[in-house]
């Protein structure tokens, strides 16, 4: 989404904000100070998720992070290139972070809801990955 039509949609643009602060938050919880959004390479996919790609204050390091309907969650942005790669990447961790779970002896019930979870938003999240019309003029 543009800043134009953010603008001219303020529910849009009011979720917009609302998932920036949620993963900018999210990022600072885990010692991550973030310098600047890099907002042509972010993709919202309003009212699904946000990808985001920060740069990170003092270094020249970048992650992804991810906000929305799903775990909040984030990555190096070395491991994708762009956010439909990115979102690729975190839909097979949660699957990779579900499977460990599963395949734990005895896991707790709280554990295989978690996981149960991560497989749900992992499989949602792919769709997402499979329609092209998201992805353009990436």
């Amino acid at each position: 989404m543009s800043e134009k039509q953010q603008e001219s949609n303020p529910e849009q643009a009011a979720w917009v904000r609302e998932h920036f602060q949620k993963a900018n938050g999210y990022l600072a919880e885990k010692g991550i100070l973030t310098d600047q959004v890099l907002v042509k390479e972010s993709r919202y996919l309003i009212p699904h998720i946000a990808l985001w790609k920060f740069s990170l204050r003092g270094s020249t390091d970048k992650v992804w992070a991810i906000s929305g309907v799903c775990p909040t969650d984030h990555v190096n942005a070395s491991v994708a290139g762009n956010a439909r790669d990115a979102l690729k990447h975190f839909c097979l961790s949660w699957q990779l972070r579900a499977d460990k779970i599963l395949t734990s002896e005895n896991p707790d019930p709280t554990e295989k809801q978690f996981a149960e979870l991560l497989i749900g938003h992992a499989e949602a999240c792919y769709q997402l990955v499979l329609q092209d019309k998201f992805w353009e003029n990436q």
